[in-house]
């Protein structure tokens, strides 16, 4: 299953476990593989950045993803979802209608963040939402032993917070896919849709579901521990407070 992911940019998480971090906004795409089955967590800022992911997930595979979970709402994580014909996308509750009705928004925020006015007009253009709505938590079967629990955990850095754990196997470590609850390469950013008062919360399930010895993905930056999820927990926590 595992082939040299380094060659293509990635991380290599565990068996079958990678991640990506995409240029412009260090933001992640995690690929988890089972026999059967493939997940891309978060699909990257717009239409051409999903396609390169597309293509880099085949060739490290040999195989289609099968699966898409997108961890919330913003432009950096969900514009790429179109390049993937055929999967099943998840997503938090209420997320779907969000999408379809945030379009405009999300053009927006794309072209105030950089991305240039037509290749965010044809990434909003071809904007996929969630089929499939988390609501607590959704295991996928991603075939040989290989299953992902999808958990609707927030609100927190958004309205609409999906986490993915992928579960231990032998002497490796469970694996938490973060999105923007946590980050890593800089403050975690509190925008307009942000529970600042749920948020706190959100990073406790989040530690309930990997536990003390698994590996935290955030949404940008470097992988980190739960010491780290702990302490940027107690750091919102106060920030918040004294808002």
């Amino acid at each position: 299953m595992d082939v040299a992911w380094e060659d293509f940019g990635w991380e290599r998480l565990g068996n079958g476990i990678g991640r990506r971090r995409l240029p412009g906004w260090d933001a992640t795409a995690a690929l988890v593989a089972g026999a059967h089955g493939a997940l891309l967590y978060d699909t990257g800022s717009t239409l051409r950045e999903g396609v390169e992911l597309r293509r880099q997930a085949e060739a490290l595979l040999g195989r289609r993803v099968t699966h898409i979970a997108l961890s919330h709402p913003h432009f950096d994580h969900v514009l790429g979802t179109a390049a993937f014909s055929g999967v099943q996308v998840y997503g938090a509750m209420g997320l779907a209608a969000l999408l379809r009705d945030g379009a405009q928004e999300l053009y927006a925020s794309a072209v105030r963040h950089g991305v240039p006015a037509d290749e965010a007009a044809r990434s909003v253009d071809t904007l996929v939402a969630p089929r499939h709505e988390v609501r607590g938590d959704w295991t996928l079967d991603l075939g040989g032993g290989r299953e992902v629990l999808l958990a609707d955990v927030g609100p927190g850095h958004s309205g609409h917070d999906l986490a993915a754990l992928v579960p231990g196997a032998g002497a490796e470590a469970a694996v938490v896919l973060c999105g923007d609850l946590v980050e890593e390469s800089g403050e975690p950013q509190a925008g307009p849709d942000a529970v600042p008062s749920r948020w706190p919360a959100a990073l406790d399930r989040l530690l309930a579901l990997g536990g003390e010895d698994a590996v935290y993905v955030p949404g940008h930056g470097a992988a980190v521990d739960a010491a780290f999820v702990r302490a940027q927990r107690a750091a919102l926590a106060q920030r918040f407070a004294t808002a």
